[in-house]
């Protein structure tokens, strides 16, 4: 089996917000169906960090869910920036049993456990962000990485984040020392597209492994993280 990884899948098939009016995104969705079927055995996961649907609610996201539940393997979501169908975890875990959805789980406040690792993550946080009270809105997602974290049973624990912790000329410090702190070697991220994505920071900083993996970065093929 595998573990991979992508962010920012941006479907729209209930919506009409297409994403092929971008550079470098046209045809994107069949470009990932091709690509992802490709290299994903249904025996595999797939992480998706965030920003899964341009849906407002469960009426517009179904569309977009169907087309994550025929992909090959069973997927692990997040949230992202722009997910605002998201809603509790009862509320979603109901809409995904309601409708067959059984190749999807959501990761919120969770951890999912491995033979020798773990998978954790949240939504995270961005200087960019344009939400009010951004040190309460930091101060939360701070406190459900820890959660996700604590949750995990193995040694391993793999993060993956929305937004990225650190980039070429910023870095978010409470993130930074919760990731130390619980000893995390590895942590995926997305949300970076196009020109912004040229400060994405794909190195080691301060001992962890940082890479960013939004769809249009990774040319819409999913990313091998583990084999296990």
């Amino acid at each position: 089996m595998s573990l991979f990884a992508i962010a920012d899948t941006h479907l729209s098939f209930g919506t009409n917000k297409p994403m092929d009016t971008f550079e470098g995104w046209s045809n994107y969705t069949q470009r990932l169906k091709e690509n992802w079927n490709k290299i994903v055995d249904d025996k595999d996961y797939v992480v998706i960090a965030g920003d899964i649907s341009w849906a407002m609610n469960f009426n517009e996201l179904k569309a977009d869910f169907e087309f994550i539940n025929n992909l090959n393997g069973k997927k692990i979501i997040l949230k992202g920036n722009h997910d605002y169908w998201w809603n509790t975890m009862s509320k979603m875990n109901k809409f995904i049993e309601e409708n067959g959805f059984d190749t999807i789980s959501i990761l919120h406040n969770n951890a999912y456990d491995f033979e020798d690792f773990s998978v954790c993550g949240s939504r995270g946080w961005f200087f960019d962000s344009d939400e009010e009270h951004n040190e309460k809105v930091l101060n939360r997602e701070v406190m459900r990485i820890k959660a996700s974290i604590e949750s995990a049973k193995n040694d391993e624990k793999i993060v993956f984040l929305h937004y990225p912790p650190v980039t070429q000329n910023q870095s978010c410090e409470e993130i930074l020392n919760l990731l130390n702190e619980k000893g995390i070697k590895k942590c995926y991220y997305g949300h970076l597209h196009g020109i912004a994505a040229k400060y994405a920071f794909d190195d080691n900083f301060d001992g962890i492994d940082f890479k960013l993996i939004s769809a249009d970065r990774l040319k819409f093929v999913p990313l091998l993280i583990k084999k296990f």
